[in-house]
């Protein structure tokens, strides 16, 4: 039976029907091509890409390096299964990420995404507590708001009312405290305080829960979709890590975004000289050119598991031979063109610019971020930081004004998704100054327009 044709972009010809479905009906444009920052529709229109598409196109579209390497593979084999052959691709893969991880996180167990690296993480290290005899050690705390994933493990880590409320029969309730959003905060504290207040959250909920049953602490180091590119004040992170180590509580960090260098470092971890137990890697890993994901575990504690009979968990695709050699290809670029530096270099011009912004237009109420993970919040009153009507939508709205003005921005409700806008400004490392000041002249045109709508002087 034929659908209507409902929801698409007024600047694009009527759109067919289409079979697909995805999380609304909403439509736009359809793909033709992509090369470096920007991407091409059927008509010829040209997007920057503001945001990496979910924050995944790390190395940019296309790279010619990239390709080949993925063509020589499929050359050879596109397919071996884990439990019959090993690969060349994996292992090459396995060592060059160990090579960058901190002392002793050195054995890697490939996925094909964000959530099935955080999901392997908590069976990991569940696993782990078992084998060691402390089977009691269940309990994952996470943060609220948070994002972890979409499987149901991952789900039950996530903080984000509209992803998680429909799903909360199917879910073991996992223990939360709240994210470290100081921003928000109206108190004489110093933002070393701050970041100890929110730090001390965790040993209150530690010791509430009993700390005989708790098994871990996810977090991720600089926030993604659910909290807009939040970072902790410095004191918050060693502090963490201090109440781990002090109750046997593992600490994941969920680097599924800000990973693989797009915060200046290859972990965002690293910003802040600590070592997590486990590491949950995708988006930037695969870069957009296959499904790839991996978690990294400690050594001594693979063996633990192994020598207890094994890590009872695994996806099909683990340690595909072609998505392993485009992982490695990314690698390689990412050396190759010094993309942790320009991160650094591009995400302090490109936050300077967007200070700039919110000098201009009082309807942002703050910008933040690390390297080129960085986001600015639209809010109704800087002073109170009370956040704009929700009946505006203004995180789908704002989407829309930059996307008549060829940017792509990705958008979420910033209040546990209940209200709030903050809009993710993540291009691709690859970015040049030129491109950087274009992304801020849409930003800066896209917000006055939208000032202008809801009639409110910049």
């Amino acid at each position: 039976m034929a659908l209507p044709r409902t929801g698409h972009h007024r600047d694009e010809p009527d759109v067919k029907t289409s079979n697909l479905f995805y999380q609304n009906r909403k439509r736009r444009p359809e793909v033709d091509r992509a090369e470096g920052i920007h991407i091409w529709d059927r008509t010829g229109r040209r997007f920057i890409d503001g945001s990496s598409g979910a924050m995944v196109s790390n190395i940019g579209h296309s790279n010619p390096n990239v390709l080949a390497a993925m063509k020589a593979q499929m050359d050879s084999a596109t397919f071996a299964y884990r439990l019959h052959f090993e690969n060349g691709p994996a292992e090459e893969l396995a060592s060059a990420i160990s090579e960058r991880m901190p002392e002793g996180l050195n054995r890697v167990f490939f996925v094909s995404g964000g959530s099935e690296a955080m999901e392997s993480c908590v069976k990991f290290a569940r696993q782990w507590a078992v084998a060691v005899g402390q089977g009691s050690r269940w309990k994952v705390i996470s943060r609220f708001p948070s994002y972890h994933g979409s499987t149901l493990g991952a789900l039950a880590l996530t903080g984000y009312g509209p992803l998680t409320d429909a799903f909360k029969p199917l879910l073991t309730a996992m223990p939360k405290i709240p994210a470290p959003t100081c921003y928000l905060d109206r108190d004489n504290l110093s933002d070393h305080d701050r970041g100890l207040k929110y730090a001390e959250m965790l040993r209150d909920e530690i010791i509430a829960q009993g700390p005989e049953s708790v098994l871990a602490f996810a977090m991720e180091p600089v926030g993604g979709a659910s909290t807009g590119a939040l970072v902790a004040p410095d004191s918050y992170y060693c502090q963490v890590r201090e109440i781990c180590d002090e109750f046997g509580v593992l600490l994941i960090m969920d680097e599924v975004m800000s990973g693989v260098g797009r915060t200046g470092r290859f972990l965002a971890s690293e910003h802040w000289n600590i070592r997590p137990d486990l590491v949950a890697l995708s988006k930037g890993f695969g870069a957009g050119y296959v499904p790839l994901g991996a978690m990294i575990a400690d050594e001594g504690m693979v063996e633990k598991v192994l020598d207890a009979g094994g890590f009872a968990h695994g996806h099909t695709y683990a340690g595909n031979p072609l998505a392993c050699a485009a992982g490695l290809a990314v690698l390689r670029e990412i050396d190759r063109l010094d993309l942790i530096s320009n991160a650094r270099a591009m995400g302090d011009l490109l936050m300077t610019g967007l200070e700039g912004l919110m000098h201009r237009h009082r309807l942002v109420g703050d910008v933040r971020g690390k390297g080129l993970l960085c986001a600015l919040e639209l809010v109704a009153d800087r002073e109170t930081m009370a956040p704009l009507p929700k009946a505006l939508n203004a995180y789908e709205r704002f989407v829309d004004l930059c996307h008549d003005r060829n940017l792509i921005t990705y958008a979420r409700r910033t209040r546990g998704g209940i209200e709030g806008d903050h809009f993710m400004i993540c291009p691709p490392m690859i970015v040049t100054e030129p491109q950087i000041g274009e992304i801020l002249d849409i930003l800066d045109d896209s917000l006055a327009a939208f000032a202008r709508e809801i009639r409110l002087e910049s």
